[in-house]
């Protein structure tokens, strides 16, 4: 079962899309994730982009502890389909869910945000290799505000993606057969 772990929707369940093609973060992961988010002050008031969303878990958690503006991006039909459903069963303002791939969007005048983006969260699936990876990244970079943190979430066998300027100060938490990478510009 996956939930919601604090803020105003705290507790409340998830949908999870149907089949083995997403893998929620486990709510350990997104409760240390959010705990060192929210000490550094990059999601209440932030305008958060979730990309790769699967169930929006790591978006709608933000929504839940104050962002004030969430788009859940997610090629995959099923689970955008269940992303909408979780945002709409949590009632959640300012979230929005894109049926699109990563890239398109980021290419896309819907991903242009006047000030940017606080925080992007980036839980692709392991089959997306480095090379997509680092792509998206780039292609991110001068949609981010300033002082933008960038997250991935990768498997613990996954190399450290590769950062592009001005993404630095990285650091990386590992649970169990995930790893956490948290970047700022």
């Amino acid at each position: 079962m996956t939930r919601i772990v604090a803020g105003a929707a705290g507790g409340r369940r998830l949908k999870v899309p149907p089949g083995e093609t997403t893998r929620p973060t486990s709510e350990r992961v997104r409760e240390a994730l959010f705990s060192a988010l929210d000490a550094a002050g990059a999601v209440s008031g932030g305008r958060v982009l979730d990309l790769y969303a699967g169930s929006g878990a790591l978006g709608l958690e933000a929504a839940s502890r104050g962002a004030v503006q969430v788009v859940l991006v997610e090629a995959a039909r099923a689970a955008a389909a269940t992303a909408r459903a979780n945002a709409t069963a949590l009632g959640l303002g300012g979230v929005r869910v894109v049926h699109e791939r990563a890239e398109r969007f980021l290419a896309s005048p819907g991903a242009v945000l006047d000030g940017g983006w606080d925080l992007v969260l980036l839980d692709p699936p392991y089959a997306v290799g480095e090379d997509e990876l680092a792509g998206v990244l780039a292609a991110a970079v001068p949609l981010l505000a300033e002082g933008a943190t960038v997250v991935v979430e990768r498997s613990s066998r996954s190399p450290e993606p590769r950062w592009p300027q001005p993404l630095g100060e990285v650091r990386r938490r590992r649970y169990g057969e995930t790893s956490v990478w948290t970047a700022r510009c």
